[in-house]
């Protein structure tokens, strides 16, 4: 990790303090070894001993802006949730993400990504306080997540003239293929390499590969819009082939 990360986490923990949390945990890239400063996100959980109230989502609120002058902190995202609260894989908890407090469940992936390599910042680790997720959870899932959320939005053009889109859908596609098929999490960088394996467009590939780990080119308008009709070509077919295979 390196110094402006590191600058950050500090301030955060120290912020945070005050509210005595029982754990903080991170989850995402930053646990799993594939955290890209300035363009991976911070994905932590931290746990309180009870329910946040009125006054503590406040408090939470004012230290997540008091943060903001610090570099990468537009990327901190911290689910704040408690042991009583914490076995419902539906239940949304006070969540602070793209500069606003918003309200998200802790997902079955994200589970399994804590038990299994998730970092202890601060406290007692995931077991004991996180419910554990088995290999069904985990499938149905990852299964109605293709299903609900990302073949409905493939139809959508305008999406995917988006970077994020691109990026996202294609690598949450090729995690959600090795889940289902091997049992196992991998990284970003693991589902980018599985890609072309899993037949998606190499000239996609290779644009997600060079904005996320070497160097990103202006962005060409006609190139956008040939990026995002081979994501949804691609994408459509496939998610309809996982959903009828695992579904």
């Amino acid at each position: 990790m390196t110094t402006d990360t590191d600058a950050l986490l500090t301030r955060f923990l120290t912020a945070l303090s005050p509210l005595a949390p029982t754990a903080v945990w991170a989850h995402g890239s930053l646990a799993g070894g594939d955290y890209q400063e300035g363009r991976s996100d911070l994905d932590l959980i931290a746990v309180l001993d009870t329910p946040p109230t009125l006054r503590t989502v406040r408090r939470i609120v004012a230290l997540h802006r008091n943060l903001r002058a610090e570099p990468l902190a537009a990327g901190l995202h911290c689910t704040y949730l408690t042991p009583e609260t914490a076995a419902d894989p539906q239940r949304p908890h006070p969540t602070w993400a793209h500069g606003g407090l918003t309200r998200r469940p802790v997902t079955p992936v994200t589970r399994r990504e804590l038990h299994a390599f998730g970092r202890v910042l601060r406290g007692r680790p995931p077991a004991g306080l996180l419910p554990t997720v088995t290999d069904r959870e985990l499938a149905e899932f990852v299964v109605r997540d293709q299903k609900e959320f990302w073949r409905p939005n493939v139809g959508t053009a305008r999406l995917w003239r988006r970077d994020v889109w691109v990026d996202l859908g294609l690598l949450t596609y090729a995690r959600a293929a090795v889940t289902l098929r091997e049992g196992r999490l991998i990284t970003k960088r693991e589902a980018l390499d599985a890609l072309p394996g899993l037949g998606a467009p190499v000239e996609v590939v290779a644009d997600i590969e060079r904005r996320r780990y070497g160097r990103p080119g202006e962005p060409d308008e006609e190139w956008l819009a040939r990026r995002g009709e081979l994501a949804r070509a691609y994408l459509g077919p496939a998610i309809d082939g996982l959903v009828e295979t695992y579904g």
